[in-house]
């Protein structure tokens, strides 16, 4: 592990540890409503506040992206892409089920990613072509399970037709799998590169839900759909992943489910 996977273990920690603080408080808690079951709350703002603080320290020339703060500019070529709590509806209602994530992006290419779990004491970490690891042990997807046998992690995003879901659910349970939604799809997705999930689809994904988590399975030796995570950083787009044996049969599901009406 070089010392850049190591600062970003340390900075997440730290980031988790605050965010804890504002969880066992949520009498304290401010939350803000930004749309439709969209919400922030002063936790988000300021775990993404010290996230970025730290990483300026350390990497002053990269770029930073984030979803509760406009983008700071950079001249290396490099940009951190940040969520500072990915399952913000859990975490606003004492559900124990969000996460740190951090993803740092070059040439259109995810280089690094951490998902930190504060709750469960879980860090997903990996590094472009050098592997994925769950609290510093490998992570080597073996599963030949089909999904008939296991269950296949959902998402669902207001920015696209709730019929997408609803086809896809529908889909999944005559193929005989079960289907799982916890909120969190970075969580999700690093529970496929842990084999606790066959795989994750959903319509349309954030980059800084993303990156990181298609990284940490796809270095785990799973299958994830090709993208430039530039485009995702500027659009978000469809997020597919899945165990070897399964992924073309989950991507053709899903690119039916989520076809437009006609």
């Amino acid at each position: 592990m070089d010392n850049k996977a190591k600062t970003l273990i340390n900075i997440c920690q730290a980031a988790g540890q605050l965010a804890e603080q504002y969880f066992r408080e949520q009498d304290r808690l401010v939350i803000d409503q930004k749309g439709h079951q969209d919400f922030v709350s002063q936790a988000d703002r300021n775990v993404e506040l010290l996230i970025r603080e730290k990483l300026q320290e350390t990497f002053p020339d990269d770029a930073i992206v984030g979803e509760e703060h406009s983008p700071a500019p950079g001249t290396s070529g490099f940009t951190w892409v940040i969520d500072p709590i990915d399952g913000t509806t859990n975490f606003i209602n004492g559900i124990p089920a969000w996460t740190v994530v951090i993803a740092g992006v070059c040439e259109g290419k995810t280089q690094i990613g951490i998902i930190h779990d504060p709750c469960n004491e879980e860090t997903f970490l990996a590094e472009l072509g050098k592997g994925a690891w769950l609290n510093g042990k490998p992570l080597e997807i073996k599963d030949q399970r089909q999904l008939s046998d296991g269950t296949v992690g959902v998402g669902y995003s207001n920015r696209v037709d709730s019929r997408g879901i609803l086809r896809l659910v529908t889909a999944l349970t005559d193929e005989g799998a079960m289907f799982y939604r916890n909120a969190s799809g970075a969580l999700s997705l690093a529970y496929v590169a842990a084999e606790r999930l066959l795989g994750y689809s959903e319509e349309h994904m954030n980059a800084w839900d993303c990156l990181a988590g298609q990284l940490i399975v796809s270095e785990a030796g799973g299958r994830v759909e090709d993208q430039n995570a530039d485009a995702m950083i500027r659009d978000g787009g469809r997020v597919v992943v899945g165990l070897p044996q399964v992924y073309d049969r989950l991507l053709e599901i899903s690119v039916t489910a989520f076809a437009a009406e006609h």
